[in-house]
Order: C-alpha cells, then structure tokens, then sequence
C-alpha cells in the first residue's frame, strides 16, 4: 500500500493540515505506536488482530474446507464483520466459485437469494462468535429449511465459523459439523485474515497465502512515524483533517474489485472510532461512477469532507475500438485502463483544484498480497486514528444496545424510550 497525502495539506486543500502540523503530530504516532506495540505483544483484546498475520494458520483453514471443494456456490450467513471481509476478498480476488452473502433479514431479499441458487450445490458457512446473533441464527434456521425442502442434507452442507460457547457451537457439536474458532481477542470487523474471512476466500480460489504474506508485509512497514508507514500516514491525515472539520471520509476506489472494500472499510471506521462525538463519517463511492453523481458535492458543498481515492497501478486492460463518431476522436488509441485512470487524475485534479482534501492510496495491482496489505493496512490505520482519539477503539456499546432492544422486542417487551412523533399521511 503506497500513501501520498500531499493534497491533504493547507498549501493544497481547505481544511488542509500545515505541514509543521505533520512534525508536531508525528509525535503523538510515535507514542500511540508504543501502545499498539505493547498491546500486540500482550496480545490485548482488539490489538490481538494485528497480530494475526503471524497468527492465522491458512493451511488449517485450506484442511477445513477441502471436504466442500466441489461446490458451485458458497453462501456466508453472517452480518457485518462476520460477512463484509469474506465479501470484500472474494469480490476482489475471487474467480473460481459463486459467493453469496445473506447478512440482512428483509425477506424479500433472503427469498429472492434462495430462489437464485441450486442448494444441492452449495455449501453454507455460518458465523457468530457469540454463537446467538439473532440476525445470523434466523438466516441459518431460514436456509437449513429451504435444505431440507430440497431434500438436501444440511449438515452435509454446512460449517461453521464460532466461539467456544454458545448455540452455534453447541449445534456443530451435536451434528459434528466441521468447525473453526474465531481468534481470540480479535473483534469482528477486524477479522477479514482470519479463520473469520478467509474460509470463504479459500473456496472462492483466492491465493490466502498470498494475502496473509501482504498483510505480514504491511505489519513489517509499522513504525513510530508517519513519515515511514503508509497506514500511520493515512490514520494520522483522517485524524488530523478530521479534527480541522473534514468530519466525512469518502472512500472512492477506482476498480469495481474493491468496490465491497469500501462497504468493509465503512463498518471498520464508523463502529471503532464513533463514539464519545468524535469520528469520521465514512461515505462509499466508486470511480469513475460516481463523479457522475457524488462528485458535484465533493468540490462544490461543504467543506467537511475528504476523499480517498484508492487506484491500481497495474491493471487488465480492454482496447476500446476505433469509431468514425463525430467527436471521439480522443478515443483513437485508447483503452478503458487508460480512460480509467484519466478519469482518477481528473478527479484527484477536480478535487485539488476546488481545494477539497483528498489522499491517494494506491496499490501495486489487484492481487493477493496488494489486497491482504491493504486491509491489514486500514486496520492499522483505524487503531492509530484510535489512539489519536483517545476512543475505546475496539468496542461498539451503540450497536450492543440496538441487539438488546431488538431482542426484547420479539419477546415481547415494548419497552423502548418514548420519542416524539409527527405523522404525515
């Protein structure tokens, strides 16, 4: 992962961060590095996860799946970190088999899944680490049903990715389902390399070697200043610009490959740096779609926001074919790579221009260990944008209370705080 934040500075940008400002705060990152450091080598709750490059045994995961390599379709039952960094590394990397995520419980969108998908092909992964997320074990009761009507036989069919305790353990135990363990102190959204993520991956053709030797690469590059470590640098720029009034982070990555990174990097940022009312809101875009829409916004609205643009230094190519159209002739020559990434210098120029903060992040190319790196990289940056803030970074006490309610309310109890209400009908 390659970081360029020179247009995230004053001289370029409003809000913009001086440069002194950068030397000053480097301080605080040599610091906050000290305490990443210390809580990677306890082997604390949270910092657990940047260890897993070291930790995670991809040849386990590879034995685990090895009985489910004939399938056709692979259907991840789980919700936000349990599905998003499975998704992300399949939709970026991933070829040889379908992959489906059900991570939401609007019916219409469960049956429609169902319907789409021959079940006798396909195999089912299930994760919680509690073992009782709701949202999770109705899905699974949902598709072990739809299994049964088919006349498949679910266990069969199914694996499971879980804690020690709880009914997503006990079940696997009671119908020896194949199953891994979630690591221990790693939340969720930071799970993506881990048994959590990778399982799926494996399934789908990714070379998870590959992407664990990227992210290993990535935790090597972590050291005490921003001026060394591309992941530092980013975390310390969104912290910085953040605190200047760029309260929205738009991630906008220019390869429909990394489109679902956007969605994983969404959850990681908004639910471990949300709290105490600080945090930045990340928004999801896609190059080059969305200059089409978002970035109108971007150069002409309020100045509370900055943009990450994600690119590919190497990518496939198409030629676009030669045409007698009046006007394109501008086309002559051309690729859709090369129009790709005229439309990303035109953006990062757009932004410049207008002195909208916008930083770089770019990889070598979309493969394995560029996207292991990345992912590992983010997740980096999220602890130390953490520690900047002085956040517990590694809880989500917002989305507990939310569980809470809603489990209430199934069982009965109508109990939720009165709100004021204006009906418009």
């Amino acid at each position: 992962m390659h970081v360029d934040v020179g247009n995230a500075l004053s001289e370029a940008a409003t809000p913009g961060v001086p440069r002194d400002a950068l030397d000053r705060l480097d301080d605080r990152v040599a610091d906050a590095h000290r305490r990443i450091s210390e809580g990677m080598d306890a082997g604390e709750f949270g910092y657990a996860a940047l260890n897993l490059p070291e930790t995670v045994d991809a040849g386990e995961i590879r034995a685990a799946v090895e009985p489910f390599a004939d399938a056709d379709t692979v259907l991840t039952v789980g919700i936000g970190g349990s599905a998003l960094g499975a998704a992300a590394l399949c939709d970026a990397l991933g070829d040889d088999t379908r992959t489906e995520f059900l991570d939401n419980v609007d019916p219409a969108g469960v049956r429609d899944l169902l319907d789409g998908i021959d079940l006798s092909t396909t195999v089912m992964h299930v994760v919680s680490r509690s073992g009782t997320t709701a949202e999770t074990l109705a899905n699974f009761l949902v598709v072990r049903d739809a299994m049964q009507d088919a006349g498949v036989d679910w266990t069969e069919r199914t694996f499971v990715t879980t804690g020690p305790d709880g009914n997503l353990r006990d079940l696997a135990d009671a119908h020896d389902l194949p199953a891994l363990s979630v690591p221990d102190g790693v939340p969720g959204r930071f799970s993506a390399l881990s048994t959590v993520g990778l399982p799926v991956a494996a399934l789908a053709g990714v070379d998870i070697e590959g992407v664990v030797a990227g992210a290993r690469e990535e935790r090597d590059s972590l050291t005490g200043s921003l001026f060394d470590c591309p992941a530092y640098a980013y975390g310390a720029l969104a912290y910085a610009l953040d605190s200047r009034g760029a309260g929205v982070n738009a991630v906008m990555p220019y390869s429909e490959g990394l489109e679902t990174f956007a969605e994983w990097f969404a959850q990681l940022w908004a639910e471990s740096l949300g709290k105490d009312g600080l945090g930045q809101t990340p928004v999801r875009a896609l190059g080059a779609t969305d200059q089409h829409s978002q970035l109108q916004l971007y150069r002409a609205g309020p100045r509370d926001k900055m943009v990450s643009l994600v690119t590919l230094r190497d990518r496939p190519d198409v030629p676009i074919p030669s045409s007698d159209l009046d006007g394109l002739d501008y086309l002559d020559g051309a690729s859709l790579g090369s129009l790709l990434d005229a439309e990303f210098r035109a953006t990062e120029a757009s932004l410049a221009e207008s002195g909208c903060p916008s930083v770089r992040v770019e990889l070598d190319a979309l493969d394995p260990e560029s996207v292991g790196g990345l992912l590992y990289g983010m997740e980096a940056a999220c602890v130390l944008a953490g520690e900047l803030y002085g956040v517990e970074t590694f809880t989500q006490p917002a989305v507990e209370w939310g569980k809470t309610a809603a489990r209430g309310l199934l069982r009965g109890d109508e109990s939720l705080p009165e709100t004021p209400s204006l009906r418009v009908e």
